[in-house]
């Protein structure tokens, strides 16, 4: 599975933290930034991660700010994307099987580095189950 990532300077240690596990299950993630822990504008990086999935270069992604918040609004604003803010493990699982959520969003300032690598392997784990939530995906 292809992945794209970005964050903000307030999330940019659990960035790396995640980048770091990810490439150790095997996969290739392509990083937008930030790339330090200085003061970057979220949009322009929320907005390349969005504009990535939205035209299909990558299968998911996922965003990471203060929040998730700021993160969530800009990339929400794309055709084709359903970015979920996820600070939970049920909230994870959830997001892919109901809503086949293609942008995992969290808060860095609101979340520790265990939970957030175990809602990233909840999220690339849970298949999306189709169905009826197919359905209610293409009144979007």
């Amino acid at each position: 599975m292809t992945l794209v990532m970005g964050c903000d300077h307030a999330a940019f240690g659990l960035k790396e933290i995640i980048k770091a596990y990810l490439t150790e299950k095997g996969y290739a993630p392509e990083d937008v930034g930030a790339f330090s822990d200085a003061s970057v504008d979220y949009p322009q990086i929320g907005k390349q991660v969005a504009a990535h999935v939205s035209e299909g270069r990558y299968a998911r992604g996922i965003l990471l700010c203060g929040t998730g918040i700021g993160m969530s609004m800009v990339a929400n604003r794309f055709a084709h994307v359903r970015a979920a803010l996820c600070n939970d493990l049920f909230s994870a699982a959830m997001s892919r099987r109901h809503n086949d959520a293609n942008i995992l969003v969290m808060g860095g300032r609101v979340i520790g580095d265990v939970l957030a690598l175990e809602i990233v392997r909840t999220w690339l784990e849970t298949p999306f189950e189709g169905g009826r939530h197919q359905r209610r995906l293409d009144l979007f």
